[in-house]
């Protein structure tokens, strides 16, 4: 009986994990860039010996079978990217929290302690990868806006010779359509709270990453049509690998 149950607990936790995307390789110059999307603005990723977490959501199960963190970026102090439940849940003994100023604030002394801050066009480095913070917030801007420019942080990391974006909650504003050279991005589009599709895509046409992935994608209204999202971009840069992942799998 033991046995069967023993059988059937790895079952269900095989279950658990095979519900996931595909984690993807990225080739770097300190070998691979793994890359595991796993719920709505939550991924991790694997780099030089490193487990970095970025927006941990939705409880310490959303990481299961995926190392303890070294990094984890914030973006922003809505619950769906600082989720305080999750993050005290978490093994954070050997990690270091990058967050803006304005989520540092609502961080119990614990989290705190842990924490870098790091706001809109400053530069620190950790770990080797060097972590750029750059604005994420509506359009027209407005003081009483969802996302109010200067509150939270897209992030740039440069590591191993390639750049990785992580647009937080944003519009297609000209600090993203301005960036150069990025290798991977993570791109938002679920309204109210971001941008529509095809807003979306014409910023990632403006700024050309070599790999897009659609993210947090779902809005008020359910979600939004990535597929849409891939036809808008390749119909005018089939240069873009788009990359479609079911983000929601878990849920």
């Amino acid at each position: 009986m033991k046995t069967k149950l023993t059988l059937l607990l790895l079952f269900i936790g095989t279950v658990s994990w095979a519900q996931l995307p595909a984690a993807d390789d990225i080739k770097t110059s300190k070998g691979a860039l793994k890359i595991q999307p796993l719920i709505h603005a939550t991924l991790a990723m694997t780099w030089n010996g490193k487990t970095i977490y970025a927006d941990p959501y939705e409880g310490a199960k959303t990481f299961e079978g995926i190392a303890a963190p070294d990094l984890i970026l914030i973006t922003d102090i809505h619950g769906d990217h600082f989720d305080s439940t999750t993050l005290e849940a978490l093994d954070l003994s050997h990690a270091v929290l990058v967050v803006p100023q304005a989520v540092a604030d609502k961080m119990s002394d614990k989290l705190k302690s842990k924490a870098v801050i790091i706001n809109n066009g400053q530069t620190i480095s950790k770990l080797d990868i060097a972590i750029t913070a750059i604005p994420m917030y509506n359009l027209p801007e407005a003081a009483d806006a969802k996302h109010t420019k200067g509150r939270g942080n897209g992030y740039v990391l440069k590591m191993g010779g390639k750049t990785v974006y992580i647009s937080g909650d944003t519009a297609g504003i000209p600090e993203m359509r301005g960036l150069k050279n990025i290798d991977v991005a993570f791109v938002c589009m679920n309204l109210p709270y971001t941008m529509d599709v095809p807003e979306a895509a014409a910023a990632v046409l403006d700024f050309k990453p070599k790999i897009v992935y659609p993210y947090h994608y779902r809005g008020a209204n359910g979600f939004s049509d990535t597929e849409a999202f891939k036809k808008l971009v390749n119909a005018s840069s089939t240069s873009i690998d788009v990359r479609l992942r079911n983000w929601y799998a878990k849920k």
